[in-house]
């Protein structure tokens, strides 16, 4: 829901970067790795019971992966780096509630699968539409910088990175906030089919 206004906001600066970033030789595809592995040290904090070290590592993580497509686009965007980074990310957003739920499986074990199951029904609705999209040479409006074409919803990836803070700040409401969010996720999923059933017609 809110992507599209961040994305606008933040793409001056991370052009900005992405250009000093490409003359020091990194391309797109190293910083979507180096984000993949911050996001894996985030989890692994969490895991070990360090919510705030997460944080800050989540953080830097998901910097990276606004970067990588900045990179992108300041040089050759290809249907490689598209893959890499949309894959990364799905795995990225898995590994944080699992991670709460390895910290305290007898209290987060069941919300974290609760959100994990909200997380299928998004990534396939979101993944679907993209997928037959490209079949039909749809391209999107909001978002024509990006290497594939999908719908939105109330769970994007700005709000799902201010559910994962808002788990690492307290986490003692990691249930729920993991509730909550799921059934946010459950919206997104419903409203994307009924939007991409009707787009298909």
């Amino acid at each position: 829901m809110l992507d599209r206004t961040l994305h606008t906001a933040l793409k001056p600066l991370l052009s900005r970067v992405a250009s000093a970033l490409v003359r020091l030789g990194l391309n797109a595809n190293a910083l979507s790795f180096i984000g993949f592995g911050l996001g894996l040290a985030a989890a692994t904090a969490i895991a070990l019971g360090r919510p705030l070290v997460g944080l800050a590592l989540l953080l830097l993580s998901r910097l990276m992966d606004g970067l990588d497509g900045a990179v992108a686009r300041a040089t050759q965007p290809t249907d490689r780096g598209s893959f890499l980074d949309i894959t990364l990310d799905f795995l990225f957003y898995a590994s944080i509630p699992l991670a709460f739920a390895l910290a305290d499986p007898s209290r987060n074990a069941l919300p974290a699968a609760v959100l994990l199951a909200s997380f299928i029904g998004t990534g396939s609705s979101f993944l679907a539409f993209a997928i037959v999209a490209a079949q039909r040479g749809l391209q999107s409006h909001d978002f024509p910088d990006k290497g594939f074409y999908f719908l939105g919803g109330l769970t994007e990836a700005t709000e799902t990175l201010a559910a994962f803070v808002a788990m690492c700040l307290w986490p003692a409401w990691f249930p729920q906030i993991a509730y909550g969010f799921a059934a946010l996720c459950a919206i997104t999923t419903a409203l994307r089919i009924v939007w991409g059933y009707q787009r298909f017609r």
